[in-house]
């Protein structure tokens, strides 16, 4: 299938994610130039809060608030035939943080940067269950011979409390089933996205293995890496797609169908307009975020504002 897109901005230091807000405009993260970021409707670009190190998922929390995962700087970033391409951690990152930041004043405050005396080492992703509850990934780390660190974790909104869930290789899209009882965790460089029964706040249900904490909803043909994810109203998970640029829509009995963006490096989706059908898509090699009108409506967050 292929879908019409239309470009909203460009210019964007490698975008990730959007946040469908009421008003129309889209709130993003530039990762590399270390902002939250809003895109009006006519395309338009201003700094909501110099975040630093590297933003890399937002979302909005039960105080209307923006809470943003910060990789803390994870990736390096080199540029090959007008794309910008992330790289391995440079040897001065230290770890990265969950960050708050208030809509009106852009004030910046720092929820967690560590779980149990461990420091975080690169929040990536995040969404928000019914209660306000934060469930997150963190990447982990990368120096050329291998990636460590890489695990899911919950927290509270009011910074009052952090637990480890569970670890996979390289956790980075975050979402949840409509009914909330499914948390999705794409993982990018094994190209499969996983499913997990939630049993409690914060508790995953046993997996496959032990230390897996699921079970492998849809793998990947070939070569391709996967990043963040959206969920449609009826349950299908939309994953942003590397190598293979563009969207992956899985369905629940497991079939798959791809939609091409131009562009290698499609990060994420994210749903909104009144019919929930509106999708923004960030391609963050080019730098640029495209909308277009998806087949079905995405699913609601918890929060919005």
């Amino acid at each position: 299938m292929r879908l019409e897109m239309i470009l909203v901005a460009e210019g964007l230091e490698f975008p990730e994610g959007p946040v469908a807000m009421a008003d129309g405009s889209i709130l993003l993260v530039e990762i590399r130039r270390g902002t939250l970021s809003r895109v009006r409707a006519d395309g338009a670009i201003e700094v909501v809060a110099e975040l630093g190190g590297g933003p890399n998922g937002a979302a909005i929390g039960p105080d209307g608030a923006v809470y943003v995962c910060n990789n803390g700087g994870r990736f390096s970033y080199y540029e090959r035939d007008g794309l910008i391409l992330p790289g391995h951690t440079p040897p001065e990152h230290v770890g990265g943080t969950i960050q708050r930041v208030e809509l009106g004043s852009g004030a910046v405050s720092t929820l967690y940067e560590s779980c149990d005396d461990r420091r975080l080492m690169a929040p990536n992703d995040l969404v928000f269950d019914a209660v306000g509850g934060i469930w997150f990934t963190d990447y982990g780390t990368s120096d050329g011979e291998g990636t460590r660190g890489g695990a899911i974790y919950y927290a509270r909104a009011d910074g009052g409390s952090i637990r480890r869930a569970g670890r996979l290789p390289t956790p980075n899209g975050i979402g949840l089933s409509p009914d909330g009882r499914t948390l999705y965790i794409a993982d990018t460089h094994t190209g499969r996205m996983w499913a997990c029964d939630i049993t409690g706040p914060g508790e995953l249900g046993p997996g496959l293995l032990p230390g897996l904490p699921g079970r492998v909803a849809a793998s990947l043909p070939g070569y391709q890496l996967l990043d963040s994810l959206a969920v449609e109203a009826d349950g299908r998970v939309c994953l942003g797609t590397l190598i293979n640029g563009g969207i992956t829509k899985c369905a629940l009995d497991g079939a798959m169908e791809h939609i091409p963006v131009p562009d290698p490096m499609v990060t994420n989706i994210a749903f909104g307009g009144p019919d929930m059908r509106d999708a923004w898509i960030t391609a963050s090699g080019t730098g640029k975020l495209y909308r277009t009108r998806w087949p079905r409506p995405g699913l609601k967050l918890a929060f919005n504002a």
